[in-house]
């Protein structure tokens, strides 16, 4: 009777073993929650969630091994010289909610709320200005992963990267990228240009008059902008504004002076069980 018993436990094992190594595909890997891509629910607003700022960074040790191969196609990770100097024009698409929480391919954590992208070839980590063909939109971004793996496409953004160029709603754009270069001395220099190009601000305020704000939230009512600022005050102790631009209404923590001061502010506004705010940089 215990021998038949141990069979029948085999054959479970065996079938339980079956199932999980037929669900393990590039395209549906037990890793993460989701089957299918999507971006966040709610619609929430990041059109003031600043632009990476390029630096110097030295190369990742992760992520940088050249030739690597993916589904038997080779990639070479290119030089610095040839970074430097790299423009492409093609289509991009973009990653949200299925990989966020995860690793990207330096060891960083993807955050589908940050101005962040995957390149097929460029060091890791690198800063890329991305431009939307179709309608004129620009973004700085922060490369820290690989891809995207998909035959005519030669960049994948972030769901907040391709939000602020307009094409979250759609697979695929037609754009360009050129790379940002930084540096040890702290010189920029964008491939095809003579210097640093970012998007304005969508009302046209100068950088120079722009501050750090945690943003919790963007209402279309203006009392639940209020009552939300209200809630904010009396939990934080903090400075608090709704600042009102077109149909938005955003409430706003700051100002801040540094990022680091602003995003130390943001994960505790977070830990708070305020959703998940965001840094923004907007008129102070």
């Amino acid at each position: 009777m215990k021998a038949k018993a141990d069979m029948r436990v085999l054959v479970v094992w065996l079938l339980v073993g079956l199932v999980a190594g037929c669900a393990s595909t590039p395209d549906s890997s037990s890793r993460y929650d989701l089957a299918q891509d999507r971006g966040p629910s709610g619609n929430p607003d990041v059109s003031e969630l600043e632009n990476a700022v390029p630096r110097y960074e030295p190369r990742t040790s992760a992520g940088n091994k050249s030739p690597y191969t993916v589904w038997g196609e080779q990639y070479t990770v290119m030089s610095d010289a040839s970074a430097r100097n790299y423009v492409q024009r093609g289509r991009a698409s973009w990653y949200g909610e299925k990989f966020h929480g995860h690793r990207t391919s330096n060891g960083e954590i993807f955050d589908m709320y940050a101005m962040s992208a995957a390149h097929k070839r460029l060091p890791l980590p690198s800063f890329a200005r991305v431009t939307n063909l179709e309608n004129g939109r620009q973004v700085i971004v922060r490369v820290n992963d690989r891809g995207p793996f998909h035959e005519g496409r030669i960049i994948d953004l972030s769901w907040a990267a391709a939000r602020k160029l307009g094409f979250s709603d759609h697979g695929t754009a037609r754009v360009e990228v050129a790379s940002v270069t930084v540096s040890p001395d702290g010189q920029r220099y964008v491939a095809g240009s003579d210097g640093v190009s970012e998007a304005p601000d969508e009302d046209g305020t100068p950088a120079s008059a722009q501050a750090l704000f945690v943003q919790v939230a963007s209402f279309t009512q203006p009392g639940s902008a209020q009552r939300l600022s209200q809630r904010l005050r009396q939990a934080i102790g903090e400075a608090v504004r709704v600042r009102t631009a077109g149909p938005w209404h955003r409430v706003q923590v700051g100002p801040f002076s540094a990022r680091s001061e602003a995003e130390s502010h943001r994960w505790r506004i977070e830990r708070q069980g305020f959703g998940r705010p965001i840094v923004v940089t907007a008129p102070n």
